[in-house]
């Protein structure tokens, strides 16, 4: 990756973010901490890592997506919009009634979603019928589940982490948007996560732990994840939620609070729309 390619990207991040501050701004409700911690991820699978054609959503050489915290809907929707998928302008609708947009991702109503999410712990087991499905088609078709960590505390993610090693789907790459916060402090609520990493080797995936804020890291694992035989990748990606807007980062009160008043004035000039 060159120094352009990596300036270009971190731009489209900048004004991904202003996206999310000020269509929060619009609607007031949506889930602020568990979008903006997921900028760069989506940014660099959409506007470099993923095949795909917005013309197009349902192009059958297409590579999948998957977005298993729902929760995290309108970091999607931005990036779909400046992606093309439909205009931007249609981002004041989040969340309003009769929208595309709702507060998790509708894959009836909006093109470019894969599944529609909300109820955790689903979209890896998804994510691994579609793999299986292109390898026995003889696709070329890659596909990326993104689940929370607190996500992962659920029983089915494991077992379709089980089936993925069995399968040995390499076509597969999970990524963990691991921000440390769920309802409350992720590995207080479930500290027998740790080991995290080991445990996912343990079911016979290749795991890569990293910065999820650095894109050349996360450039760099999606072309490791490539060149990996027979095993399916993890990625551990180690976010800050609420990340670029001081006030949000690390607070877990800004999982779903409503961005407003002086709070919104603030939020609008860090990420540099005033």
């Amino acid at each position: 990756m060159n120094k352009s390619e990596n300036e270009r990207l971190a731009e489209t991040c900048r004004q991904i973010r202003r996206d999310i501050v000020e269509t929060l701004g619009f609607i007031g409700s949506g889930h602020p901490g568990p979008s903006l911690s997921l900028v760069e991820i989506l940014t660099t699978l959409y506007f470099h890592e993923l095949r795909l054609n917005p013309a197009d959503p349902n192009w059958v050489g297409r590579d999948i997506m998957v977005l298993s915290k729902g929760h995290g809907a309108l970091c999607l929707y931005c990036v779909l919009a400046r992606r093309g998928f439909f205009p931007v302008e249609e981002l004041k609708t989040f969340e309003c009634l009769g929208s595309r947009l709702q507060g998790h991702p509708d894959c009836l109503l909006t093109p470019g979603v894969e599944l529609s999410t909300g109820s955790l712990g689903q979209g890896l087991s998804f994510a691994v019928g579609a793999a299986i499905g292109a390898k026995k088609r003889g696709y070329k078709t890659r596909v990326f589940c993104i689940l929370g960590d607190g996500e992962t505390e659920e029983g089915n993610v494991w077992e379709a982490a089980m089936c993925a090693s069995k399968f040995k789907l390499d076509n597969l790459v999970a990524i963990v948007d691991w921000n440390g916060l769920q309802g409350g402090v992720t590995l207080q609520v479930m500290p027998s996560l740790e080991p995290y990493g080991a445990k996912w080797e343990a079911f016979g995936w290749h795991v890569i732990d990293l910065n999820g804020h650095d894109i050349g890291a996360l450039l760099a694992a999606y072309k490791k994840a490539s060149e990996t035989p027979e095993r399916p990748t993890l990625i551990i990606a180690r976010t800050v939620k609420g990340k670029g807007v001081s006030f949000m980062e690390n607070e877990p009160e800004w999982h779903g609070k409503k961005l407003e008043g002086q709070e919104l004035v603030q939020a609008r000039r860090e990420v540099g729309l005033d």
